[in-house]
């Protein structure tokens, strides 16, 4: 294997899959054999099966370490993104914390062994368990989201004991460039606090009064697959003024930073999202301490799923369809939000994709499309493992068992070696609840 080949050069949506899609230890033999963390990609898929789920660990590490450089500490991975206790461990050992939104993520955290000191707990509707649970625990914030949130709060710390951390979540009324499905600063939002109506100060007052909490910060995010930053800068002129009157130590800006998914779009790094944040911070005033939540940007690009191509079906005039063994129920995003992909063969990655099908699942909806109009290699056949990059977000988060489909096996890899860190379910888990 060699790494001195100049994906630069292979640019234009017919051509070989663009270098920035692939995980960062991403190397192709002079055969076109793609290798990630030292492991033959084809040769995975023989070995652990398809549909599969792989994560470049290195990759994953790098980001962390990056996200930790440019924030310093107290920045917290999205665990929403993608979570499972090897990857809650490799974040803590990274320095990171861990923004959980459900009593759920918190568990999987804990039995990982991240201090619950190092969890911060979201959630527009935590339950008296959840909360009762990051009260019992010890975790190092609360997010807060509404009126009746800051009831329950005072509720269940009156009864268990105890000084919850909490920073007022405040949605500054900016509508960031992205779907609405995921848009959360605007003022129509099930999140947070209105700062335009007034609701944000009431709350900010409530909780600087309440007898049993402890006031931290404020917390705001406008959205999730974000590329343009002065979004970000806009929704800092809006609270500027509010978080200087508040008086707290810590300013959350929450994630949302968008990654590249197909040719042609470009993303900051983390490192220029944090300068920017921290610029526009200083812009205006602000002396809080600037932390944030980056989870795509962390997981996304460090994660692929192979699949293992079936049924082709040549429509002439029409198209033709790639039918694979997977499908929406291990990667939901192009039903629900309509976003795309790439895709090419881990055999061919060089090679030139002049043949333009659609890929689609194995389940029993129309809308069950991998990737719409995907451009593949003319050799690709049944039989071939087909790769679709940067799905290291949201896919093994969102993964369901609809049709019955047991959900993918998870690997790392690194240094050569590879492991399951999460396994392939079977026909007995299916029915493993049942009564």
């Amino acid at each position: 294997m060699t790494d001195a080949v100049d994906y630069r050069r292979y640019i234009g949506s017919n051509s070989a899959v663009r270098r920035y899609l692939l995980p960062d230890t991403s190397t192709v033999s002079e055969d076109g054999r793609l290798s990630v963390g030292g492991c033959d990609v084809v040769e995975l898929a023989e070995r652990y099966g398809t549909p599969l789920f792989v994560y470049d660990e290195q990759h994953l590490r790098n980001r962390c370490h990056e996200a930790l450089a440019a924030f310093g500490d107290g920045v917290a991975y999205g665990a929403k993104a993608f979570l499972c206790k090897a990857m809650a461990r490799l974040v803590n050992e990274e320095g990171l914390h861990l923004d959980v939104a459900t009593g759920g993520e918190a568990y999987v955290a804990m039995m990982a062994g991240v201090p619950p000191n190092r969890l911060v707990l979201h959630g527009n509707n935590k339950s008296d368990e959840e909360i009762g649970t990051a009260l019992h625990a010890g975790f190092g914030r609360i997010v807060v989201d509404s009126f009746a949130e800051l009831d329950r709060i005072e509720r269940v710390a009156a009864d268990l004991g105890g000084t919850p951390r909490v920073m007022i979540r405040v949605t500054p009324g900016v509508e960031a460039h992205t779907h609405e499905y995921v848009m959360t600063g605007q003022v129509d939002s099930k999140f947070g606090f209105g700062l335009a109506s007034g609701a944000a100060a009431e709350a900010l007052r409530r909780a600087k009064d309440s007898p049993v909490m402890e006031l931290v910060g404020i917390h705001a995010h406008i959205g999730s697959q974000i590329f343009l930053l002065h979004s970000y800068a806009k929704a800092v002129e809006l609270l500027a003024s509010f978080v200087n009157d508040a008086g707290v130590g810590e300013l959350c800006l929450g994630g949302g930073l968008g990654v590249p998914y197909v040719e042609g779009e470009d993303s900051p790094s983390i490192t220029d999202w944090a300068a920017l944040l921290k610029q526009a911070c200083a812009d205006h005033g602000i002396t809080a301490r600037v932390t944030a939540e980056p989870g795509r940007a962390i997981a996304a690009g460090a994660g692929m799923t192979l699949y293992r191509a079936g049924t082709v079906k040549d429509i002439p005039g029409v198209r033709t369809y790639v039918s694979v063994d997977g499908g929406m129920s291990d990667n939901p995003r192009p039903v629900l939000y309509g976003s795309g992909y790439e895709a090419f063969l881990p055999r061919l990655t060089l090679a030139e994709r002049p043949r333009v099908v659609t890929v689609v699942g194995k389940h029993c909806e129309s809308g069950d499309v991998v990737v719409r109009d995907a451009r593949v290699p003319q050799e690709l056949e049944a039989g071939d493992v087909l790769c679709t990059p940067v799905t290291g977000a949201y896919g093994h988060s969102m993964a369901s068992n609809y049709n019955k489909v047991p959900r993918p096996a998870v690997v790392f890899v690194r240094g050569g070696a590879s492991r399951i860190v999460v396994r392939r379910e079977t026909y007995e888990d299916l029915i493993r609840l049942d009564e």
